[in-house]
């Protein structure tokens, strides 16, 4: 009980999270200020995106940002609505419509935290590079297809896929309408590309291009589409309301919001920790705690949360130490959305395409690319089919397709590393040796290679000992303890004598159950050294001889 308690004390906040904060505090001060400019435009953008609206994501960059820097395993994840989320949820609310949307929230906050009281935070280790860097690089396509019709000041088309809904919103692009927005958008993009290289690398380009552009827009009275109207403050939390009879049919997207937080989340705080000497991040408390912001943005009428690594990031080189520095970035988005929401509201939408645009942009990294497709073959096709299919059709099914075939080409690879040989016997050569095979198996004898080893050493005639060295096996599961077995037995039934020798330690007791010993002549045909067994090859040969009478 005691270690239970333990286990579930190490997942809530304490003191020791803010360790240091005496001689960082001016730091993480600075680093929240910082990265709360950079997530106003984002927030805005993706609620804006996804369909839920501005103020849905200045309430998940709020509410979503404190509870999960409080309650999350990293000490400078930042959280909020990313992008990845987005492109899971605008088909969600296409669908089902907004009012499904804080049952979403909420459900898969539950999922996402049950899963860290589970301990199942680790499991995200197991998605290959390839797959993750597929995944970004279709993320990274969809985003700025989105936002392709505010761009040109329209409305998107209806299909549900990115890339033909924007082509769907071309027809309906008129003039002069989509000259001023594209003007606005070429210049957020100017200003966010070039104010970093000409001023300061630190340069906050995206707030300072909207409010150039915002009040360019008003003074000239531009006849484009801004946020509208939003409320001064947040809003009550409430229990979402929700016919229960729908639930079924929300079943599959809960869990795919759920996964995607946990991953994306659990992804964004391993970068932070690579990139940061604030401590190792603790995947499991990370999870609980992105559930409770998800959960918690849901009763405010925001949207499920995730780590965001590119805010992270920028909190970390802004010099973040602890948790404090997200806290600020939250209270720093709430003092806005009180003080500042009917200017806010000014904000044209293309500005935020473009925002979104330059986003998706950055996210691609053509190094990257050039390393993954020019590492192995089966790498590259990983990382193709998953940013493929997550442009196309579904980012979770991305994941778990590109999960599967590094699956596929990892087994193969393992399966090619099996190998059966026929060696010499050890020593100067006896009269009878060439009635005796000596075959070594080595690397991975497991469900993808067994069939192999049956054909090469079933094959043998003229034969009347063989020995299987299995020593340098370094991989035995069922399958291949099981052919073995067969080998044994068919090699026994011609009438051919099996010796094993070296079976390891680890794989005995495998290979005891599963028959590979009870299959031999005599138990006395189990052997630990290579020198008794080819001796008692030899004799066996030297007794069938004097049997024939030759």
């Amino acid at each position: 009980m005691s270690g239970t308690a333990a286990r579930l004390r190490g997942l809530l906040p304490s003191t020791g999270d803010y360790r240091g904060l005496g001689r960082t505090w001016r730091l993480d001060l600075v680093a929240g200020v910082t990265v709360g400019i950079v997530a106003l435009p984002l927030a805005l953008a993706f609620g804006v995106t996804s369909g839920a609206g501005a103020e849905a994501g200045l309430v998940t960059a709020i509410v979503a940002g404190f509870v999960a820097a409080v309650f999350g395993g990293s000490n400078v994840q930042v959280s909020g609505p990313t992008g990845a989320m987005v492109v899971v949820l605008a088909p969600i609310i296409a669908t089902h419509g907004v009012g499904v949307l804080a049952v979403v929230c909420v459900l898969a906050g539950v999922v996402v935290a049950a899963a860290g009281a589970l301990r199942l935070g680790r499991a995200v280790t197991y998605i290959p590079w390839p797959v993750i860097e597929g995944f970004t690089l279709g993320i990274a396509v969809i985003i700025f297809l989105q936002q392709v019709p505010a761009a040109l000041g329209t409305a998107a088309g209806p299909s549900p896929n990115a890339f033909v809904a924007a082509l769907e919103s071309l027809p309906t692009a008129a003039w002069p309408e989509i000259g001023w927005t594209l003007g606005i958008v070429g210049v957020v993009a100017a200003v966010m590309l070039l104010g970093p290289r000409w001023i300061h690398p630190r340069f906050p380009g995206s707030i300072v291009a909207i409010i150039v552009v915002s009040v360019l827009a008003a003074l000239a009275h531009l006849p484009v589409d801004t946020i509208g109207e939003l409320p001064a403050g947040l809003p009550a939390p409430a229990l979402p309301s929700f016919d229960w009879a729908q639930l079924p049919g929300l079943a599959g997207p809960i869990l795919a919001v759920a996964a995607l937080a946990a991953i994306e989340s659990l992804l964004s705080a391993r970068v932070a920790a690579s990139i940061s000497d604030t401590g190792p991040y603790d995947a499991d408390r990370e999870l609980v705690g992105q559930g409770l912001a998800s959960i918690a943005a849901g009763l405010f009428g925001g949207m499920p949360a995730t780590g965001a690594i590119a805010r992270t990031a920028v909190n970390v080189r802004a010099g973040a130490r602890t948790r404090l520095a997200a806290v600020v970035h939250a209270v720093l988005l709430l003092g806005v959305v009180s003080f500042g929401a009917s200017i806010v509201g000014t904000i044209p939408l293309a500005a935020l395409a473009g925002v979104l645009m330059v986003t998706a942009t950055r996210m691609i990294s053509i190094a990257t690319v050039r390393s993954v497709v020019g590492s192995t073959r089966s790498d590259a096709i990983v990382f193709v089919v998953t940013a493929v299919i997550t442009v196309s059709f579904d980012l979770i099914y991305a994941v778990l397709i590109g999960v599967a075939a590094a699956a596929f080409f990892a087994l193969r690879a393992l399966a090619d590393s099996a190998g059966v040989h026929r060696e010499e016997l050890p020593g100067p050569a006896e009269p009878g040796d060439e009635r005796i095979a000596l075959f070594r198996l080595e690397g991975a004898l497991f469900f993808g290679a067994a069939e192999r080893v049956l054909e090469r050493v079933g094959d043998i005639r003229d034969i009347e000992v063989v020995i299987i060295r299995m020593s340098q096996l370094q991989i035995l599961d069922a399958t291949g303890a099981q052919v073995i077995t067969e080998l044994i037995t068919q090699l026994e039934r011609r009438g051919v004598t099996v010796l094993v020798k070296g079976i390891r330690s680890h794989h005995l007791r495998l290979a005891e159950r599963v028959g590979v010993v009870r299959s031999l002549r005599h138990q006395n045909h189990l052997f630990d050294e290579l020198p008794a067994a080819v001796e008692h090859a030899r004799s066996h040969v030297r007794r069938a001889a004097e049997a024939r009478g030759t």
